[in-house]
């Protein structure tokens, strides 16, 4: 691994992200609210990063795989650990692994959180915990690609190690150019949802601003205690889930689609999946609080197609205390929290390019049974499914439920109880946020003791990443030459 090529591409990452304290800043201003807790990381970060950028010599075009996934796990790390000052110096009884677990929380689009009155915090602070959310959604790494490409190295590797789209997703030769025009669509979708929730009057610029960047991210945070519920409107709920259900779409779809690239957008094979799925379960969701909780078909349908697109896209936000509904809808909510959005979209989870994989082999199998002397290959439409990937994903489903269970065992072991230990588990593996039980859609994360608060940012950090992107630097071949 060549120390000096890390050295200058977190650098320039980190110098990348510095310029995200603007906007607190400027809140903090306009609200006469305290600078310091934005301008001294801000300004820190800034002026380090800039220093070892001049100092650093460049090392050629020479860009080894390993060091991309170095840059990626540990620009990760260092701007969770850089994002938490401002949680820190606003508040200094919150402590040092709660500010680090919601600002890893923001950044990973979890959800999580420590606060058990967010309304009380400062309104800077609050578009802090939503920007960490938006930054974190399309990924630190692309913007930094897309406005500063400062690394005077090759970009590609760095992009497809923190980036979940495929390598079809490159729209241009240039990845600075790709980066571009994926975030061009990002901020786009953004100003839209803002417009949209600022028209209705329980909403003010800062409430829509804030919501939109959590929609968008597939993040959760609300700056109110009582999520999306506590406006106490259809149309809000309306605007939301439609967004939420648009960031669960790859952003490369989204670009061709706005391109006038109609039909690749409407054939595309996970798009009809994700919405297929969306559909029965939004169907059985509905039909459970119609039927079992005799809530009137109206609010059966406003509630249960806002939670299930919600989980669904990882998003977290709630409008109803989905853990108190009757076990056939719980149940179906708790199938969705293994499920997640579409590859290259916000949404964290197994995405469902490798769900539908997954079903598709399992289809071949029994194919395979009748026809034994058959060849018959996995097919996404045209597009034969070859081997090599194959055994990629089931590996991944294997990793990714060793992890998950683990991660139960473990918050087991600290006291808590099935539903609350298997919810946490997956709900910060697959960078949902609220989960079950203690953790539930009304609940926190604060009363969890440090080490478990340390496992789950573990699990939020490895989900949002992909798994293998930091599991790989933890193994000896990634080590040796």
């Amino acid at each position: 691994m060549n120390i000096l090529t890390v050295l200058r591409g977190l650098s320039a990452l980190l110098l990348g992200f510095s310029l995200s304290f603007t906007a607190p800043i400027l809140t903090a201003l306009y609200y006469g609210e305290p600078l310091l807790p934005f301008l001294l990381p801000g300004v820190a970060t800034a002026c380090l990063s800039a220093a070892t950028l001049l100092i650093v010599p460049r090392q050629g075009s020479v860009f080894l795989t390993r060091d991309s996934f170095a840059i990626v796990t540990l620009a990760w790390t260092l701007i969770c650990v850089v994002g938490s000052i401002p949680f820190t110096l606003s508040n200094t009884e919150i402590g040092i692994v709660n500010a680090f677990f919601e600002s890893a929380s923001g950044f990973t689009t979890t959800g999580a959180t420590i606060f058990s009155d967010v309304e009380i915090l400062p309104k800077s602070i609050l578009l802090w915990r939503s920007l960490t959310h938006w930054l974190g959604g399309m990924g630190i790494i692309v913007l930094t690609l897309a406005l500063l490409p400062l690394l005077g190295i090759g970009g590609m590797e760095l992009y497809q190690a923190e980036y979940s789209g495929s390598t079809s997703d490159k729209l241009t030769p240039r990845i600075q150019e790709t980066a571009f025009l994926l975030w061009t669509v990002y901020i786009g979708l953004t100003g839209a949802q803002f417009l949209m929730l600022w028209v209705h009057p329980s909403m003010d610029w800062f409430d829509a601003i804030n919501h939109a960047f959590s929609t968008l991210a597939t993040g959760g945070f609300s700056n109110l205690n009582d999520s999306v519920a506590g406006f106490n409107s259809g149309y809000i709920d309306v605007v939301i889930t439609v967004f939420m259900f648009l960031a669960g779409i790859n952003f490369a779809m989204h670009f061709r689609l706005f391109s006038g690239d109609i039909k690749s957008f409407i054939t595309n094979r996970e798009i009809r999946f994700y919405t297929l799925i969306t559909l029965l379960f939004i169907i059985g969701v509905t039909a459970g609080l119609w039927l079992i909780e005799n809530q009137s078909f109206g609010d059966a349908l406003r509630y249960g197609s806002f939670q299930v697109v919600s989980i669904v896209t990882t998003t977290g936000f709630a409008t109803y205390d989905y853990a108190l509904w009757m076990p056939f809808t719980s149940f179906l909510l708790f199938i969705l929290f293994f499920t997640g959005g579409c590859a290259g979209s916000t949404g964290g989870g197994i995405k469902m390019i490798r769900l539908m994989i997954i079903a598709k082999n399992i289809g071949r199998e029994f194919k395979q049974i009748i026809h034994p002397q058959a060849v018959l290959p996995v097919r996404v439409g045209n597009r034969v499914i070859e081997a090599s990937i194959l055994k990629t994903i089931l590996g991944f489903f294997m990793v990714y439920f060793l992890i998950f269970a683990v991660g139960a065992l473990i918050m087991s072991f600290l006291g808590y109880d099935f539903m609350s230990s298997m919810g946490a588990s997956i709900a910060s593996l697959g960078n949902i946020g609220p989960a079950w039980g203690t953790f539930g859609p009304t609940e926190n994360f604060a009363g969890v003791p440090y080490f478990g608060k340390w496992v789950l940012l573990i699990l939020m950090m490895i989900g949002r990443l992909e798994l293998f992107t930091v599991l790989v630097i933890f193994t000896p071949w990634f080590w040796k030459n």
